[in-house]
This record gives structure tokens, C-alpha cells and sequence, in this order.
């Protein structure tokens, strides 16, 4: 539905001032009033699915007799050809029409005559735009499930080639203990596939249908609800007529996974960078996704990671919007919630086009395997593992982790590493020692004997990218 965000909204002086509504009114909209009220600007982007509500709410009204076969083809006819005019930009929206709805129904009319009058029987816009939007954003997540898929793929294809690359692990952004680059690139595999999780319960809460809840307390017309619910591929219909016109939790919700979504990524953004630096060096990122300065020949910028992370305060405060908005409405439609749906939209694009960009970015990220290997056999990345040898050597843990702290300490006093300590150096801390200590003060060995579930040892990480693999083919 992109193609209509182009369109030219026209507001014709000369235009009728005549609303859909204006029976009751003595003096038409001012001019200024209708640009603050008017939604078509940005609305209009879910004419497709108001088209298709549309088409189901007749094809209701045609089955329970309210509206004539004859009403119900010249209805279809008439939006088949609203429908063409929309996907080739050449309909015409007015902005003095106010919104998606009322410029559909009155080219509509303006196409069949009467019968076009007779669309809006048994419903609102109050029911109707909360259809609307629950159809567009019920499309949209079902978009995003294939692009957070195509992320996780590029992911478990690095981690793949990298199940025995060896890097520092951080905690406090200090050298904690070795890791491979595999197992730490599936940890985001992980935290997206709970954001999936989170998307599709939230896709499960929204499929219900508010169509004949009509303005906020159903219709007298004999309508079939559960009817228009099943034609619009929906669980079932909303259950209460005043919550459904007022209802704005899924799209509360939405926002809420995108903004952990956006989190995360914004977290691999974060390391993406600092990983680019020089005093890292631990990745390249291809030249498509970086840029210069304009005053620095040398330098070679990581915008796209960098914007991502900063996206996501955007996204975050759309989140805040929406809470704010709902928070002091009265039960049933206020016209604060016409104010929903730009936060919505603006989420939907920010959070398809990061992914867009992960999903495109991560397979042509080079790694820097040597600086990554050369910067976990600095900081004392095996002392851990020093203090597990002294313990399987009998010795209590707290006992073993005074004795590695002072060899610690020893080493960084002469400037050196755990295993560039001698074998008479690193006995003199306890008498327990051997000759085999330094198998277990290697990185190498560090990582191979983390081998559990959920551990850093390449065999687990292996293990781990073929259950994955297994997992997003069959998606």
C-alpha cells in the first residue's frame, strides 16, 4: 500500500463543504479546522484494507437481506475499480472528504449511485476504522515474521563459519572469559526469536473483529457478525460493542515489541560499532553500509548500525505515545484516537526497514579472526579456568580464587600473561599444580571444555546452528 503515500491530496475551494455527517450542522468546517482534524494525509495508506472491510460488510448485508443482490454487485464493481485507481495513483483524495473512509465511499457513490449510499448500513466509522487498522497491521506483522526470519538466517549462516572463531567475553565491557564468535552471534538469535514469540502473540490478540460494533453499541439491523469475522480471516468477533470501538491495546502492544526488537538490535548495533573501531578490530562491514567524512579522507563510518541504534528512542517514543494517549479515555470512540495510527505506521516502517538492513548487512560482515583470537589471550581470560583446575585438584573454590587472584596479580605485575607465567611461578600459589595446568590457561582449551548445553564449545555451537537451520527452513 506504499504507492498511495504519493499521492497529491487535493483541497478544492470550490469543492461541496457538504460532510457525510452535516445534516445536523448549520455552517460548514472552517478551512483550518478540517486541516487539523483531516487524517487522509497519512490514512489513506490503509485504503486497501478499508476496501476489502468494505467488501466483506456487503457481501454480510447481501447474505441477511439488507441491502439487494443488484446493491451488492454494483458495490463490488465499484470498488474493483476504486481499487485499480488506488494501485495506479490515479485516485483523487480530498482533503475535505477528512479521511480514508469517507473519500472511498464517496467515489464509490459517485461510481454506482445509491447503492454506494447504502455501504455504510449496520456500521460506523467507529467500527470500521478499528477494522481498518487491525486488517493493516495484522498484514504488516505477517511482512515482519519473514523479515525477522531473514535476519535470524543471515545470523546462523555468520555464526556457522565462525563456530570456532575465538573472541573475548565481556562482562562490564571487560575481558571476562573466551567465547566463540558463534556462540555469541546466536545469543541474538536467541533474543529475536522472543520477539517473534512476542509478535505472534500479539498478531493472535489483535485477529478479532470489532465490524458490527457499529458507533459504540451494535446495530438494530439483523447483521451476522461472526460471518463478516470469518470472510476477513479473523478468530472470531469482538465480544463487547463499547470495547471494540475504544480498543487500542493491540496496537499498544505492537509498539511494545517493536520497541524490544529495536532493543536488541540496537545492542548488536551497539557492538557492531565498537567492534569496527581500530582499537578492536575485530570485524570489517562492507563499504555499501559505511561512510566517509567529509573532512577525514581515513575515515570509514558504521552510519547504518549507528541510526539503528538510534532509531530506537524513536521507536520507544511512539511506545510512550500511545500509552499517554489511552490513558485518561473514557469508554467507547474519542477522537484522541485518530492520533494512533501515525505512531503505528511510523513503527512499521522504522522497525521493516532495520530489519531490511540486518538482513542485507550481516552476511558481508568480514571477520577479523586474528584480532579477535589475539584479544582473548589478553585481560587473564582463563583465570576462571585456572581456579576450576585448582578445584578438580581438591582444592576448595574460595581457596582456588585467592590463589588465581594473586597469580593475577603476579602476571600483571610483570606485564604478562596467565600461561607466560613459569611452571615454578604458578606452583608457588599452591603445591597442587602440574605440568597440565597450561592446557586448561589456553583459550583453545577454555572454550572446548564448556561443552553443555547452551555453552561456548564449537561441538555446542555447531549443534546449535543446525537446530536452527532445521528450524527457520521450515518456516
Amino acid at each position: 500500500m506504499s504507492n498511495t503515500n504519493h499521492v497529491k491530496i487535493h483541497a478544492d475551494p470550490l469543492a461541496s463543504k457538504k460532510e457525510a455527517w452535516s445534516g445536523r450542522f448549520s455552517e460548514p468546517v472552517a478551512d483550518f479546522v478540517l486541516r487539523y482534524t483531516a487524517s487522509v494525509n497519512f490514512d489513506k495508506r490503509m485504503a486497501l484494507a478499508d476496501i476489502t472491510g468494505s467488501l466483506a460488510h456487503a457481501k454480510m448485508l447481501a447474505k441477511c437481506g439488507i441491502i439487494s443482490e443488484q446493491d451488492h454487485n454494483d458495490i463490488q464493481r465499484g470498488m474493483k475499480q476504486i481499487r485499480e485507481e488506488i494501485e495506479n495513483g490515479t485516485f483523487e483524495w480530498k482533503l475535505e472528504l477528512e479521511d480514508v473512509h469517507l473519500n472511498i465511499e464517496a467515489r464509490l457513490t459517485a461510481l454506482v449511485g445509491d447503492a454506494g449510499k447504502r455501504l455504510h448500513t449496520g456500521r460506523s466509522r467507529n467500527d470500521q476504522v478499528a477494522l481498518d487498522i487491525r486488517l493493516y497491521l495484522r498484514n504488516e506483522i505477517d511482512q515482519l515474521l519473514n523479515l525477522i526470519n531473514q535476519v535470524q538466517t543471515s545470523i546462523v549462516e555468520l555464526a556457522e563459519k565462525n563456530t570456532d572463531t575465538i573472541m573475548p567475553g565481556f562482562t562490564h565491557l571487560q575481558v571476562a572469559q573466551p567465547v566463540t564468535f558463534g556462540h555469541h552471534l546466536m545469543a541474538y538469535v536467541e533474543m529475536i526469536e522472543r520477539d517473534r514469540e512476542r509478535l505472534l502473540d500479539c498478531r493472535k490478540r489483535l485477529n478479532r473483529c470489532p465490524l458490527g460494533a457499529a458507533a459504540l453499541a451494535g446495530t438494530t439491523y439483523p447483521i451476522d457478525r461472526e460471518f463478516t469475522a470469518r470472510e476477513l480471516g479473523f478468530e472470531c468477533a469482538t465480544r463487547n460493542s463499547l470495547d471494540s470501538v475504544s480498543d487500542r491495546d493491540f496496537a499498544i502492544e505492537f509498539c511494545s515489541v517493536a520497541s524490544l526488537l529495536m532493543v536488541h538490535l540496537s545492542r548488536f548495533s551497539e557492538e557492531l560499532v565498537i567492534w569496527m573501531t581500530s582499537r578492536f578490530a575485530f570485524i570489517k562491514l562492507p563499504d555499501r553500509f559505511t561512510t566517509g567524512s567529509s573532512i577525514m579522507p581515513q575515515k570509514k563510518n558504521p552510519d547504518l548500525p549507528e541510526l539503528a541504534r538510534g532509531k530506537t528512542g524513536r521507536v520507544v517514543g511512539h511506545l510512550v505515545s500511545l500509552l499517554v494517549l489511552m490513558k485518561a479515555q473514557p469508554i467507547a470512540y474519542n477522537h484522541d484516537n485518530q492520533e494512533d495510527k501515525e505512531p503505528v505506521f511510523d513503527v512499521i516502517d522504522t522497525i521493516r526497514d532495520t530489519l531490511r538492513v540486518f538482513a542485507e548487512m550481516v552476511p558481508g560482515i568480514e571477520v577479523q579472526k586474528d584480532s579477535m583470537r589475539k584479544a582473548a589471550t589478553e585481560g587473564y581470560a582463563t583465570a576462571t579456568d585456572f581456579a576450576d583446575y585448582l578445584v578438580r585438584k581438591g582444592l576448595p573454590f574460595r581457596d582456588a580464587h585467592e590463589a588465581v587472584g594473586c597469580a593475577v596479580r603476579l602476571a600483571s605485575e610483570r606485564g604478562c600473561e596467565l600461561h607466560e607465567l613459569s611452571l615454578e611461578d604458578l606452583r608457588s600459589f599452591n603445591d597442587k599444580v602440574d605440568e597440565d595446568v597450561y592446557t586448561y590457561l589456553t583459550v583453545e582449551g577454555s572454550v572446548a571444555a564448556r561443552n553443555h548445553v547452551g555453552g561456548t564449545a564449537p561441538e555446542q555451537v555447531s549443534l546449535q546452528v543446525c537446530e536452527w537451520k532445521g528450524r527457520l527452513a521450515s518456516r
